[in-house]
């Protein structure tokens, strides 16, 4: 088992540098290239996919060739022996998902990961109750899923394979500048996510226990990801799209509509999720995690801003401004360190002497019921403070992220709630006629 989520785990960091190489920035101009304009930049996407693919295989195989003991010893094995030719056969259907991405076809996006994704998952089911298969089948029965989608979308000319020859000069380096900026984004953005367990894990004091109790709320507020990055997958092409025909009155629109309506959608999910933060606590992670709790409260007062954090990125990106959208991350993330430091090294230290050392300091701080006691410190106090951490960074991001964009769109913020509250009713309307409400 864990080699085969070190296996998954190693591959998953790849595949994001990899498609995040080029991901964005083919969704980005694609959107409204038309003709041989089309057909070039889908070739600089498979050109430049498959050389990152080529160059990643290589590597990984000359690794092993060098250091076989060691990365046998390693947990990695898998990884290193597997991984390369994985990536190899599901270039295909990366590169037609990329494809259809920025031409909006989500229909073709859904079937195409519903064959790979829901394929595996019911040969699982099978191979559990079943087949009783060992974890080298396994991985066999995943390379076979993956040839078989790729061999799909390269039958149906989904993927753009044909258009590989038309890469040239010019189209290389206009994705390559804006990916560049967008790949150190995505890195960015993933290191906003793992930093606060790696400096948990990092601290004598609150450790791998810390890691464990942060995990479960932290996982209950991902769940606010799922409609968020929906959203997003829509409103990127659309906005792209918008500027390239210098259309930035439609970006604008999209933008109020988007980070507003998708807050108010979401508010009454934060609001349950506040008051019933027991509840969904000792379901995820059942009684010995209920004192998590107030994580989770806290966590569903980011997810106020989440929205809009989002979008100033995302349409930052779509102007064309993804050097500026990096920045913006580099700032969060800087925070985010930064904040968790202080927290987890310096702060938790001092209350903790004040404890140990037996003195009474009269702090009763009451925020939404949480208790910050100087005499009585724990682990649990130390990741509120962590989570606390969540939200600065991010209205860093936002304060950042709308003061760039504002140089380009003069944005009026009174607009993100009453052209969000306007899009926020379209959706209930669409959500009654779908249900015959």
């Amino acid at each position: 088992m864990g080699e085969w989520v070190l296996y998954l785990a190693a591959g998953n960091v790849l595949e994001m540098l990899r498609f995040g190489l080029t991901r964005t920035a083919i969704i980005r101009y694609l959107s409204g290239a038309k003709g041989i304009e089309r057909k070039r930049l889908i070739g600089t996407n498979w050109a430049l996919g498959l050389f990152a693919t080529l160059i990643l295989a290589a590597i990984i195989w000359i690794l092993l060739f060098l250091f076989p003991e060691k990365i046998e010893n390693s947990g990695y094995y898998l990884f290193f022996l597997w991984y390369p030719l994985l990536s190899i056969v599901n270039l295909p259907f990366n590169m037609a998902i990329s494809v259809m991405h920025a031409d909006q076809r989500f229909g073709k996006i859904l079937l195409i990961n519903v064959l790979n994704y829901g394929g595996f998952f019911f040969f699982l089911v099978i191979n559990f109750f079943f087949l009783h298969w060992e974890i080298l089948e396994i991985i066999y029965t995943h390379l076979g899923i993956n040839i078989l989608v790729s061999l799909i979308c390269l039958i149906n000319k989904w993927d753009g394979i044909q258009y590989i020859f038309y890469a040239n000069k010019e189209t290389n380096k206009i994705v390559w500048n804006f990916s560049k900026f967008s790949t150190g984004t995505l890195i960015g953005s993933n290191l906003l996510k793992f930093s606060d367990q790696f400096l948990i894990s990092m601290s004598v004091f609150v450790g791998t226990t810390g890691v464990a109790m942060y995990a479960v709320p932290l996982k209950l507020t991902q769940i606010l990801e799922i409609p968020l990055r929906s959203f997003a997958a829509v409103a990127f092409p659309r906005m792209s799209k918008a500027s390239l025909e210098n259309d930035m009155q439609k970006v604008k629109q999209i933008f109020y509509s988007y980070s507003g309506g998708l807050t108010f959608l979401i508010l009454p999910i934060l609001i349950i999720g506040f008051i019933f933060a027991e509840q969904f606590v000792y379901i995820l992670g059942g009684a010995k995690y209920i004192e998590t709790q107030n994580i989770f409260r806290i966590f569903c007062i980011y997810g106020l801003f989440i929205s809009v954090d989002k979008f100033t990125g995302i349409a930052l990106d779509s102007i064309n401004k993804p050097k500026t959208n990096f920045i913006k991350v580099v700032y969060m993330a800087i925070a985010n360190i930064v904040g968790d430091i202080v927290v987890i090294f310096y702060i938790g230290k001092i209350l903790l002497f004040i404890a140990i050392a037996g003195f009474i300091v009269p702090i009763n701080l009451d925020i939404f019921g949480l208790e910050i006691r100087a005499y009585n410190f724990t682990v649990l106090n130390t990741l509120e403070m962590v989570s606390f951490v969540t939200i600065l960074f991010t209205l860093i991001g936002i304060i950042v992220g709308l003061k760039y964009l504002n140089q380009y769109l003069s944005l009026s913020l009174r607009k993100i709630i009453t052209e969000g509250w306007k899009f926020f009713l379209t959706i209930l309307k669409d959500i009654r006629t779908v249900f015959n409400v």
